[in-house]
């Protein structure tokens, strides 16, 4: 951690180039002393990236930035402050910390938190930065977070760990076993320290998977900003054998607000869907209600119709709060492509759901363009007919 970056004159160059060329700075000459122009690009790059992400990391004077990737793989203040609101208690301990974002949350809720990085300059980079956003009551060390959990003498109400998946296991499918560290492996650690375990897990692993994987899951939470789920919570507690809870949560980053819905493992096996033709509105699920698999649920719960067992679409006579889109059906049809004539040449938003054709190979045989107010979903009916619902937003 090289401090002269926070020299005034070092840290008014770096606001004031934000939207510069980067590379226009690489190829000047140095242009402070004790700093190289690496170390500024740097700087620069990571304080763009926090702009929306960390937006109080960035509006607070004196904030040394770690690396942009470092920056780039971290929670965001928003989901940060989502995980924070699920512990509460005495101790905590962050055998991840990276960055500090997760840590510095969950010391509004926790007394002391320990921050437990390997590496020693990102440790040292989330000790200064807690020190300037008043983060007092967590303590940031460099130290292997296994190691400091099995050699410390008291327990804590929360451990909480964000494993990273080993580089060496790209393209492979997404194990908890192949991850660092490996959560099936240090486990029987942890529950010798803590009652309560807080995993974060990137959305592509598979619930299943993990379930098989882990013990005592008492719930796992699918979080969104806007459109996009960003990870998956998985809240352990030791000996737990209940079910399962599942929670769709959408977080909204310009408006603040939270949206979810609630299943369990349990509700969904016993849950009935029912099914109809497309009625007078369509619902199309957040992405954060398919990730949990809340097929079944979200038809008994909000007596909804799915169109098919497949599709995942919902209809009703009336518009209901839905955790995802909702439209106005305009019309629906048997898809052929004299039906489709109308269309040809028009603007028209595509979506398909169990469609024997992707959206791409329907644009060009139809001649259709992108944008405009018109929906069209391309699915499959009850009666197994490939179908076009035509819609509108409400």
């Amino acid at each position: 951690m090289n401090k002269n970056i926070l020299n005034t004159g070092i840290q008014d160059f770096i606001n004031n180039n934000l939207t510069t060329d980067t590379l226009s700075v690489a190829l000047s000459k140095p242009l402070f002393e004790g700093v190289n122009n690496t170390e500024i690009i740097q700087q620069i790059e990571a304080a763009k990236k926090c702009v929306h992400k960390l937006p109080t990391w960035f509006n607070t004077q004196g904030i040394y930035y770690p690396l942009p990737l470092q920056v780039e793989q971290t929670s965001s203040e928003i989901t940060a402050r989502y995980k924070a609101g699920l512990v509460r208690g005495k101790s905590l301990a962050d055998i991840s910390g990276g960055t500090g974002v997760d840590s510095f949350y969950f010391a509004n809720n926790i007394e002391r938190v320990y921050h437990l990085e390997i590496k020693p300059e990102l440790a040292e980079i989330a000790a200064f930065n807690f020190s300037v956003l008043g983060g007092n009551n967590i303590s940031s060390m460099s130290t292997d977070g296994i190691d400091f959990i099995d050699n410390f003498k008291d327990t804590f109400d929360w451990i909480y760990v964000d494993p990273s998946r080993r580089s060496d296991q790209k393209g492979k499918v997404f194990m908890l076993e192949d991850c660092s560290p490996s959560m099936p492996t240090i486990l029987p650690i942890l529950w010798k320290k803590t009652n309560k375990i807080l995993i974060k897990t990137a959305p592509l692993l598979d619930i299943s998977a993990g379930l098989k994987e882990l013990n005592s899951v008492k719930e796992i939470h699918a979080v969104a900003v806007n459109k996009e789920v960003k990870e998956l919570l998985w809240l352990l507690e030791k000996d737990y054998d209940g079910p399962v809870a599942l929670k769709a949560v959408i977080l909204n980053e310009q408006h603040g607000s939270l949206e979810s819905f609630n299943s369990s493992m349990s509700e969904e096996a016993h849950s009935k869907a029912s099914f109809s033709l497309p009625l007078d509105y369509l619902f199309e699920p957040h992405a954060a209600v398919l990730k949990i698999g809340a097929f079944k649920s979200v038809s008994s719960q909000l007596e909804m119709l799915k169109l098919h067992p497949n599709s995942h679409l919902y209809t009703a006579h009336h518009i209901v709060p839905f955790p995802g889109r909702s439209f106005k059906i305009l019309n629906y049809f048997a898809y052929h492509k004299k039906a489709m004539k109308s269309f040809e040449k028009t603007k028209a938003n595509v979506s398909t759901r169990n469609f024997k054709m992707t959206v791409a190979d329907l644009r060009k045989k139809h001649h259709l363009q992108d944008g405009g107010s018109v929906y069209l979903f391309f699915t499959t009916d009850l009666e197994e007919r490939p179908i076009v619902v035509v819609c509108e937003k409400t």
